[in-house]
């Protein structure tokens, strides 16, 4: 009767190496914002706010730009589909003994209706991303100046930048809008608010 033999050549292949063992995760997505005090000495539990004027316009037009991305994915499937569908021939042709089709006039249909399609998909994608970033930026909260400048915050995507509204443009450090006096966080409504208030008051001095 034949034992197995502890130790062998099977046991001696297995490789217990860290580079082998070890399970490698994807390191944790940085935080937009950090916890601040509702209001100073209120006792109320603290809210989410971003540091700045810059970071909470970085994240805005990070979100617009990855919705705008998303659905001109989905925008070109639903194009191609529509696109084939328009210039096929009609199926009751070869019933008749038509002449063959023509495969080249039908590529520059669908790249025509494609374009057109495109066109138009994109600004209708430019209006969702916008409508569905409005209201949760206008509500979000920012720190006030000072308040969070040693927290290290990293903006998902914040390169991918869309063309943003006029007022969303000339959200920076540089505002002179200061809104927190006695207060430890602002809405993003006070600063777009403010900014449209300071744009409309430079048209009429011009």
């Amino acid at each position: 009767m034949d034992f197995p033999v502890v130790g062998g050549s099977d046991n001696q292949s297995e490789d217990y190496s860290p580079a082998a063992t070890v399970v490698r995760f994807d390191p944790p997505l940085p935080l937009l914002r950090a916890p601040v005090p509702s209001s100073p000495d209120s006792g109320e539990p603290p809210v989410l706010a971003f540091r700045d004027a810059a970071s909470w316009r970085a994240a805005w037009e990070a979100a617009e730009a990855a919705l705008l991305s998303q659905c001109e994915a989905g925008a070109r499937s639903g194009c191609s589909i529509t696109a084939s569908r328009k210039c096929k021939p009609p199926w009751w042709k070869g019933f008749f003994g038509g002449a063959p089709t023509d495969y080249q006039e039908r590529e520059r249909c669908e790249e025509h209706e494609m374009a057109a399609c495109l066109e138009a998909a994109r600004e209708a994608c430019v209006k969702f991303a916008k409508e569905k970033c409005v209201e949760p930026f206008r509500d979000a909260r920012i720190a006030c100046d000072g308040l969070l400048e040693k927290t290290n915050f990293t903006v998902w995507g914040a390169g991918n930048k869309v063309a943003s509204s006029a007022s969303l443009c000339i959200a920076n450090n540089q505002s002179p809008f200061n809104p927190c006096p006695g207060a430890t966080n602002y809405k993003g409504s006070d600063l777009l608010d403010s900014l449209s208030s300071e744009d409309n008051n430079t048209k009429d001095d011009n």
